[in-house]
This record gives structure tokens, sequence and C-alpha cells, in this order.
């Protein structure tokens, strides 16, 4: 097999949670450009259909699957409507996910339970219903979506740093059960990346001299350089990769 089949992605259908914008729609359209169908998955249809009709003037194949992730009945309805409908579902990604800013002692408790159901228990609900089709057929890959905050906390947001702790050691839950059935569970943590949810952070003059001084790359991601590692695991060549969270950060991680 040549290089370039290893990371081809032809033939292979991608169900991508909260890919309306963002990271999720970047993804989308990076795992298009490596030739999979795409299935686009958020609870705003008229949003859903935007972007859906964005990545097929781009070229790509494209439905679109509207259900909540954070609702296990919707989600098990939903992941069957897709299997049912559109096709086997060979690539999750598990991306949906939220951010409240608040100092922890005044974190409110409907914002800690809004923000563990999005962020951690949507992997859970759709990682599971996904990974029962994918053991019917020995093979699969799920990506779920970390962050630097899987390692590092900051002030005022340790409900997400929590709740991003917990979706890595749940990939590597996962890897431990769904290995042995020919599924790869990995985890991709991005480092601090321009987006609709970073805005303010962005605008942030202060914040932004910080994250250059703190970064060793020295500046901000731009949301297509995770497309190569999201790419790499949903390929052949990351066949023995399993229970990994690779960070793509500039390298924040690595140094104090």
């Amino acid at each position: 097999m040549n290089v370039q089949d290893l990371f081809g992605l032809s033939g292979k259908r991608a169900l991508i949670t909260g890919s309306s914008k963002g990271i999720g729609y970047a993804l989308a359209q990076g795992l298009a450009g490596a030739g999979a169908e795409i299935v686009v998955n958020g609870r705003d249809a008229g949003r859903l259909e935007e972007a859906a009709a964005g990545l097929r003037e781009a070229g790509a194949s494209v439905t679109t699957a509207v259900f909540d992730v954070t609702d296990p009945d919707a989600v098990r309805a939903g992941v069957a409507k897709v299997e049912a409908d559109t096709g086997a579902i060979d690539i999750l990604i598990n991306n949906a996910g939220m951010q409240h800013r608040t100092p922890l002692e005044d974190f409110p408790d409907e914002a800690w339970d809004r923000l563990m159901n999005t962020n951690l228990n949507s992997v859970f609900n759709v990682g599971k219903a996904v990974a029962r089709h994918m053991i019917e057929r020995k093979r699969g890959k799920i990506i779920n979506i970390c962050s630097v905050q899987t390692a590092l906390a900051r002030p005022g947001i340790a409900p997400y740093v929590a709740s991003k702790g917990a979706v890595a050691n749940l990939t590597k839950g996962m890897c431990t059960d769904w290995a042995q059935h020919g599924l790869q569970v990995n985890g991709l943590a991005p480092g601090y990346f321009e987006t609709e949810l970073t805005e303010a952070l962005v605008a942030d003059e202060e914040f932004s001299a910080w994250l250059a001084k703190r970064t060793p790359a020295g500046r901000w991601g731009k949301v297509e350089e995770l497309v190569g590692a999201a790419v790499f695991l949903s390929s052949e060549s990351a066949s023995f990769v399993n229970g990994h969270i690779l960070y793509v950060d500039g390298g924040i991680t690595a140094c104090l």
C-alpha cells in the first residue's frame, strides 16, 4: 500500500458532532478533502443546512443529522437513522462542546450540569451508540476532541478543565474496551485556536500577548492546522494508534 492510500479516506463516512461551525466545520472540510463522505450534526437544522451547503459548494458529499447529543434517546434514534438511511458510520468525531467562564466559587449549578452534559456526556452518548454498530463490523475510528485544558488549567474554567480531563480518560477507557473489536479510539487536543468561541480572547490584546509568550510557536492556531492530525487518526495510517491523546497546541504543553 502506498502512502497516499494510507492517509486517504475515500469510501469512508464520517459523522462529526457540533459541525455547523468552528473546529467541527473545519474538520468536516478536511476529511471531505481526503475523500470522506460527511454527516454533519447539530441541534439547529437551519445552521446545519447552511453548513452542508457550504461543504457541497466545495465538492463534498454531505448529509445532515439533526439531533441533540446530550439526549441519549435522541442520539440512539439519530445514529440508527444515519446507519439505516445514509450508510455505515466508519469515523466518528465527538466535537460538540461549550465553555462557561466563572470563578469556581461562583460557578452556577445549572452551568456545571449543562457543560458536563455537552462536553462529557455527549461523548459517552454518541460514542456508545456508534460503537455498537462498529463492533458488529469489527472496524471503526473514534476521535474525541479534548483540549489543552485536558492537561492544563486556567482561572475561571475549572469545570471545563474537569470535563476535558474526563474526556481524555473516557477515550482511554473506550480504547480498553473496544480495541479488541477492531476499533481505534483516540483524542485530539487542540491548544488555543481562533474560533467563534474564542473571539473575545483573540480580541483581548493582553491575553493574546500572554499567549504568544506562553506558546513556543508564539501565536494562536488556525483551525485548518487541526486537519492533518484528524485525517491521520481517521485513516489506516493510524491502525495501531489507540488510546492516545494527540496535542496540536504549538508546544504549549511541552514547556513551563
